[in-house]
């Protein structure tokens, strides 16, 4: 019984906010809605401070006095707290990895918070054409997309021309990275997905 009455009290509480939030932003009165739906002032107030319970024909008439329907009145009900993870443009951690010291650099645009990774989006930049780029291998599935420049990337024994607007999936097992960088500055997207766990990035 104490769950039960801690839910009402929750959903009173959302329903009389979201109805109060519903009615300032039409620019509307207490008196003017409670004369809509055909109840008092005094009750519509009480409503909104959840202060007592009403009735689902009551609810019906409250949203479409502000104008919508049930289901939009109550989508927000519930909702689950969300988890995502906002990197700002420019804020992403620097990654050091194997063979590049200069000219190529790669910025994690994700952080797994527990022991194992399921995917890593880097955003990479590369601006010196005299570089000698590593080869790298690593477990899991590869896409890149290029966002600015023109290089050939290799793949195995085979190359590809990558312009901007391109993309490419591979295996990453398979010995990969750029071949030829043809115009600078060069920027792409590459996003490493891990079918069975992390990857030690310093022996990548």
């Amino acid at each position: 019984m104490p769950e039960v009455s801690i839910q009402a009290e929750s959903l009173e509480r959302y329903l009389g906010n979201a109805i109060r939030e519903l009615r300032l932003r039409h620019g509307l009165t207490i008196a003017e809605v409670a004369e809509q739906v055909g109840i008092s002032r005094g009750m519509l107030s009480k409503i909104e401070n959840a202060q007592t319970a009403t009735s689902l024909e009551t609810i019906g008439k409250l949203a479409s006095a502000l104008g919508v329907s049930l289901s939009t009145l109550f989508r927000n009900y519930n909702m689950p707290d969300g988890s995502a993870q906002l990197v700002k443009s420019g804020e992403g951690m620097e990654v050091v990895r194997r063979g590049t010291k200069r000219g190529h650099t790669y910025h994690l645009l994700a952080y797994d918070r527990g022991s194992t990774k399921q995917f890593e989006p880097f955003l990479i930049t590369m601006d010196d054409a005299s570089e000698v780029f590593p080869t790298f291998e690593h477990p899991g599935t590869e896409f890149i997309y290029v966002l600015e420049g023109k290089l050939e990337y290799r793949h195995g024994q085979s190359t590809y021309l990558l312009e901007p607007g391109d993309s490419l999936t591979f295996a990453g097992d398979i010995p990969h990275g750029p071949e030829k960088l043809i115009e600078l500055p060069i920027r792409f997207l590459a996003i490493i997905y891990y079918v069975n766990g992390a990857i030690d990035l310093e022996s990548s």
